[in-house]
């Protein structure tokens, strides 16, 4: 559903993410969950007279000036999702007769795995399209849709969905993305976690070669050993057969996937029945289904690493619940889920080396005149 808006000056405001369960699985046509959280970035706009985009970012000491005369824009550098969302928006039929200026802000960690570009690509596409000539306001989902063009069909990205939904949508979100989109809005009544940013570099393109590809090398070649294999549906005790057919390391990673596609039903299970008042949500098995999730992250998919692994340890001493890397791994953030001792957590956290952050789960994007 779209809406009309009328107004010169706007700002919105989107939240980054963690992924609580699928992690490393969505790319392989499998569902994961989600959560947005309470560090976000704003963007304040007006509409000028002057064509064209201009946006100053104070907290990065940059600019963004892109010069505009109604056509498709160049990219002078690939991934810049500023011109790639007026590109994905013109195709959609949006119209720019006056330009935009604005200033952005934000407090998510910068490449560290929370999100942090597709945070701002959903705000600048709410903004582009609420002041566009066509001045509508689209949905959470509609808004979605488009950041994922613009940010993995357009430079042709190996990501999935998950962050664009998460970020647009907010709080909980169960998000398949084959055989088709299904997305389903989880209220579970999850108390506080704790960020970690380990401030170390992320190794995204390295962590993908090996993990995405490797893996599905190793699911087309179990296809031709036997045709009825699926990733989907295949049980974890039935891969004993291929054994022989693959590495050690190989067979350890499948049985990963494997692994963490059923610790993920099961959350599913448990978030979803939490939504019924008459069922007492196990804040304790939540924790515990994080770590799950951890140790094949940490030992079959390897994209945890030594730093990150002494947060989390100190984090669980100190009394969180569980905890698992966020993100594609090899560097950047941690989070633990700590609904008693936040701030007990986060000064251990830190204690290690990293940057601690107390979040809660948040509401998605949101738009207010200025």
């Amino acid at each position: 559903m779209t809406l009309s808006v009328d107004t010169n000056s706007i700002k919105v405001s989107t939240p980054g993410r963690i992924c609580l369960f699928g992690e490393h699985q969505d790319y392989l046509g499998l569902p994961v969950i989600a959560a947005a959280i309470s560090r976000r970035i704003q963007v304040a706009t007006h509409r000028v007279d002057q064509r064209g985009f201009r946006l100053n970012l104070p907290d990065i000491n940059d600019t963004v000036n892109i010069p505009f005369d109604g056509q498709e824009l160049p990219y002078p550098q690939i991934r810049d999702y500023f011109r790639s969302a007026v590109n994905v928006l013109l195709r959609e039929g949006f119209t720019f007769q006056k330009g935009i200026e604005g200033e952005v802000h934000g407090n998510i960690p910068i490449n560290s795995g929370t999100s942090s570009s597709s945070a701002l690509l959903v705000s600048w596409l709410n903004v582009l399209t609420q002041l566009s000539d066509q001045a509508t306001q689209l949905s959470a989902e509609q808004i979605a849709e488009l950041a994922y063009m613009a940010e993995v069909l357009e430079f042709g990205e190996p990501g999935g969905m998950m962050d664009h939904y998460s970020t647009a949508v907010g709080n909980v979100i169960y998000l398949e993305s084959q055989p088709k989109i299904r997305l389903e809005k989880l209220t579970p009544p999850l108390g506080a976690f704790v960020l970690g940013d380990s401030q170390e570099p992320k190794d995204t393109i390295g962590i993908l070669s090996r993990v995405k590809v490797g893996m599905l090398d190793i699911i087309q070649r179990l296809k031709t050993i036997n045709p009825s294999f699926a990733l989907e549906t295949s049980d974890l005790t039935e891969v004993s057969e291929f054994k022989d057919f693959l590495t050690k390391d190989e067979f350890i990673l499948l049985k990963g996937n494997l692994s963490n596609r059923d610790i993920l039903r099961d959350a599913l299970s448990m978030l979803r029945a939490s939504a019924d008042s008459q069922t007492s949500f196990d804040h304790v098995r939540f924790g515990q289904l994080l770590n799950d999730h951890q140790a094949n992250l940490r030992d079959a998919q390897r994209i945890s690493t030594p730093k990150i692994n002494r947060m989390i340890d100190a984090a669980l001493s100190a009394g969180a619940l569980g905890g698992k890397i966020n993100g594609s791994g090899g560097g950047g953030c941690m989070f633990v889920y700590a609904p008693d001792k936040p701030e007990a957590v986060a000064e251990a956290i830190e204690r290690e080396g990293g940057k601690a952050f107390v979040i809660n789960v948040a509401e998605g994007t949101s738009v207010s005149a200025e």
